[in-house]
């Protein structure tokens, strides 16, 4: 039989408190087996993860690593622990006016502590959970999920068992510790001022070791098949001009290169083509070549030595870049007239197309979680470039993309009003 339990006679928590103290005080009858769960808010408080705030915007910022989907006031984000939650789990409910509270800096450590401080002053072997509230996608109203365990069976994995039919199963894993977590809020709640539940009939669940706590229960960024919501894509993109040292998946800018494609041009025609420099010495030779001509470019436009270096600078993004993109207009397809005007309008038209392919590589990088920054240097040297790539002569390079893992979360946008670009008629 399994029993949850709220745990009453738990004062207001301050900084500096003892949670296991004051969980030991309030449930002397803890035993072998038993299953605390524990609501994270109070780990906070005993933390200081206290911050005086009038709202909790700016918190959020700080706390966010990548913004995931926003809808008007509405943020949901990935905080640095990866947990992918609203308000990057900033709460401004059961603290003080003017302050809000932040997640524990590592629920894990947090949990592990008080197992030890719960096995120190009580002599007992129990698991215990940090819990907080998440909302789900596709569903209305919020549970408790794990952020935090030690002690405990945090999944159960099933892939490459077979079921009582007989068939194999390929994906199957059980979230065990946020079950237990959403269990434990049956008995807690945000206004009964129960902050703690132990769960009890369920000793198989309890180790001997602080086991690899909540942090195996998170998704990677890279494996989420809804990275983004379908209004935020576009947004997503942003131009990153540091990257990480972390190697680029060539794969994810193949999928990325299949998006580009996918864009409209005049005539049924596919006027793009994606040169891949995936090696290191040809990026850096390309690099210099194009340096070397904007140099001498430079020098006859009559720009001093200090300018130079400076606008040179500017290209230093593609250089540190640990994988470059060269997208090229072909012409192929398009019409000839008798007249220049129509045909400097033809290549017009591809010309948008190119962009728009481009633009498509760019948002789906972001989705494949790379940065990256289209500059249009190549353009100033497109005989340099076709050179040091080996490319026809019909192929026109349209800039060169950077692409990588930011080595940070990219600043906030400045605010456009779609409005200041519309004129209507």
């Amino acid at each position: 039989m399994i029993t949850i339990e709220g745990v009453n006679g738990i004062p207001e928590v301050r900084p500096g408190d003892d949670v296991a103290g004051l969980i030991a005080a309030a449930s002397p009858g803890l035993a072998d087996g038993d299953i605390v769960v524990i609501t994270s808010k109070i780990v906070s408080k005993a933390e200081g993860r206290i911050q005086t705030a009038a709202d909790r915007t700016e918190a959020i910022r700080q706390e966010t690593v990548r913004v995931v989907a926003r809808r008007g006031e509405t943020v949901i984000s990935q905080t640095r622990h990866g947990l992918v939650m609203a308000a990057a789990g900033v709460d401004a409910s059961n603290t003080d006016p003017g302050t809000v509270l932040l997640l524990p800096h590592d629920p894990d450590a947090s949990a592990r502590r008080i197992r030890a401080g719960l096995r120190k002053r009580l002599g007992v072997r129990v698991g215990v959970i940090l819990s907080d509230t998440f909302g789900r996608p596709w569903r209305n109203g919020l549970t408790d999920v794990a952020i935090g365990a030690a002690g405990v069976v945090p999944i159960d994995d099933f892939r490459g068992l077979s079921d009582t039919y007989g068939n194999l199963l390929s994906a199957t894993v059980t979230a065990l510790a946020d079950e237990l977590a959403a269990a434990g809020e049956l008995v807690k709640s945000k206004l009964s001022a129960v902050p703690v539940a132990v769960v009890r009939g369920l000793p198989n669940l309890v180790t001997d070791y602080d086991g690899p706590g909540a942090a195996v229960l998170v998704r990677p960024a890279d494996e989420d098949l809804f990275r983004y919501g379908s209004r935020d894509v576009v947004f997503a993109r942003r131009t990153i001009r540091q990257f990480s040292d972390q190697a680029v998946d060539g794969e994810a800018v193949r999928r990325a290169v299949a998006a580009g494609i996918a864009a409209p041009a005049p005539h049924h025609t596919t006027p793009w083509r994606f040169v891949l420099v995936e090696s290191a010495a040809t990026r850096a030779k390309l690099v210099d070549a194009m340096r070397d001509a904007w140099i001498i470019d430079l020098r006859g436009d009559g720009f001093s030595e200090e300018s130079i270096a400076k606008r040179i600078k500017r290209g230093d993004v593609l250089r540190d870049a640990p994988y470059l993109v060269v997208p090229c207009l072909v012409m192929e397809g398009s019409h000839t007239y008798a007249d220049d005007r129509r045909n400097a309008a033809e290549r017009e038209m591809f010309v948008v197309a190119a962009g728009a392919g481009v633009e498509n590589l760019l948002i789906q990088l972001a989705v494949e979680g790379l940065g990256s920054a289209w500059v249009s240097s190549t353009m100033f040297c497109r005989p340099v470039v076709r050179e040091v790539l080996d490319l026809p002569a019909s192929w026109d390079p349209m800039g060169a993309v950077a692409v990588g893992h930011p080595a940070a979360p990219p600043r906030d946008r400045a605010p456009r009003e779609a409005a200041d670009f519309i004129l209507t008629r």
